[in-house]
């Protein structure tokens, strides 16, 4: 563990220098540690260094002794860059670690390579709510507000699916110090960064998710609008912290963002969109097994259904993967069915949407095919 003391406070931190060609600074949410990054982490570190940290009075960091602000958070970032001897780097925040990272682009763009914003806003929440959350917490502790904030966090089929994620998340808020957690939440309060976004001028890269209850898609949205040339993604079915619900789509969508790619070939790109569906570890077995008799067929595939169909503007990956499902299922391709269910993981699509995909399958390509296909799915979502 390392451990840092920046502007009269320790924090602690972990710098993993896997890459020189640029650096990830992460930036994490109100109640968590930098744990919640562990899965992007573990996917991203190929590609370049990673920096990330407790916020003052989360995880093992220090608890700030005065107010805070988002100007104070910015400073205290900077500085850990400086420690650090990182000079630029992709900052990616979420919720007050987004705030973070907005105040970072007003004050100190120079620092900023590219943002990304995730499951954030210029102004979140209204002031009555923090006040009494920060009651509540003064006066009953953490225990108190961390059943509510888990609903707020991962939407119920979520929840349902991985009770031992809950427990474990439902810990980290309740270990979470009362007074640190309540001086974030009184800079939040405080914080309104709306009029200021026209003149954010870093690349940026805004994420929302259909079902997150704490900074809704239209307050992402209306982020995005203000800010100048910036992109927005929307994770159907992501909660406010998709970074630990569907980390490999966050994952990717960062790496496709931070990382300019030269003009690719038809199988380039073809093989790139293939990765980011199926995923390293399926590609990488089939790459494995290819021979001189289906090298061509391999090619074909790769360039005609990944590198084109797949790879077209229009569609989402996610609706593009749940039409697949359904047309597998129809004509009861059940290996390529059973792949292309564990790819959601990856494509964003969700358990309740394939149930609703299967659905719509019964009605209109038969009750025999779909029984078969909901079994395949049952089996891998309960995996």
């Amino acid at each position: 563990m390392d451990f840092i003391t920046i502007n009269g406070q320790t924090l602690h931190y972990q710098h993993l220098k896997t890459n020189p060609e640029r650096t990830f600074l992460f930036v994490n949410s109100l109640g968590t540690d930098f744990r919640i990054w562990d899965e992007v982490v573990d996917i991203l570190k190929p590609h370049g260094s990673i920096l990330r940290f407790d916020l003052a009075g989360h995880g093992l960091s220090d608890v700030p002794g005065q107010a805070c602000s988002m100007a104070g958070y910015a400073a205290d970032v900077v500085a850990l860059l400086d420690a650090c001897q990182v000079d630029r780097c992709i900052v990616v925040g979420l919720s007050i670690g987004g705030l973070i990272g907005q105040q970072m682009a007003l004050l100190y763009p120079e620092r900023i390579e590219k943002l990304v914003l995730s499951n954030t806003g210029p102004k979140i929440g209204m002031t009555d709510s923090w006040n009494e959350r920060i009651q509540t917490v003064q006066q009953r502790g953490m225990a108190a507000i961390s059943e509510a904030v888990l609903q707020r966090w991962f939407p119920a089929h979520f929840r349902e699916a991985n009770p031992m994620i809950l427990t474990g998340y439902q810990r980290m808020i309740e270990q979470t110090a009362p007074a640190g957690y309540v001086r974030a939440c009184e800079a939040i309060r405080d914080a309104d960064l709306t009029s200021q976004l026209p003149t954010i001028n870093v690349p940026v890269l805004c994420i929302g998710g259909s079902g997150d209850l704490a900074t809704p898609p239209e307050l992402v949205r209306a982020m995005v609008d203000a800010i100048p040339n910036a992109r927005y993604e929307l994770i159907a079915g992501a909660g406010h912290i998709p970074c630990v619900q569907m980390p490999g789509f966050v994952a990717q969508l960062i790496l496709d963002f931070a990382i300019e790619t030269p003009a690719l070939t038809l199988f380039e790109r073809g093989m790139k969109t293939r990765r980011a569906v199926l995923g390293d570890a399926h590609v990488d077995r089939a790459e494995a097994n290819k021979t001189d008799f289906d090298v061509d067929f391999q090619t074909f595939i790769t360039e005609t259904a990944w590198g084109t169909i797949w790879s077209r503007p229009g569609l989402t990956r996610r609706e593009r993967s749940l039409l697949t499902i359904v047309l597998l299922a129809a004509l009861g391709h059940e290996e390529e069915l059973a792949m292309h269910i564990r790819a959601t993981k990856q494509t964003g699509a969700t358990p309740d949407d394939v149930k609703e995909a299967l659905l719509h399958t019964a009605i209109y390509a038969g009750v025999p095919v779909t029984n078969g296909a909901m079994k395949i799915a049952k089996a891998i979502f309960s995996a």
